[in-house]
């Protein structure tokens, strides 16, 4: 790939949810797929990797913790996909990511004045 080639690539910003919580994604022009499964995840990653596209990836949580193998491959290896989290709208104050949960596993390396 050349320089124009990737001054030139568009990045894809995507939003999977519920229908209501795609509304405000598709007021403000971000593509969305309304009410998504575990499958049409799996086959928009599968086709973005494919593709060798570049995209920003907004999953609502019950959707990110599906067992999406896309989803998990992508998560592991990073590169041009970034997956973002986001909570439901029925439920934001239960909302705790992942990476909270991997975070908060760690061995604490840094004493500093930062909260626990």
């Amino acid at each position: 790939m050349n320089t124009k080639d990737v001054k030139t690539m568009r990045t894809r910003v995507i939003a999977l949810g519920s229908a209501a919580l795609m509304d405000g994604f598709a007021t403000i022009g971000i593509e969305t797929i309304r009410d998504a499964s575990p499958g049409s995840l799996d086959n928009l990653l599968a086709r973005l990797s494919a593709d060798d596209q570049r995209a920003v990836v907004f999953i609502e949580s019950d959707l990110a913790r599906s067992a999406s193998p896309w989803l998990q491959r992508l998560r592991a290896r990073g590169g041009r996909v970034i997956i973002v989290e986001i909570p439901a709208l029925n439920a934001p104050d239960d909302y705790q990511p992942v990476i909270e949960t991997m975070v908060r596993g760690m061995p604490e390396v840094h004493k500093g004045p930062y909260p626990r």
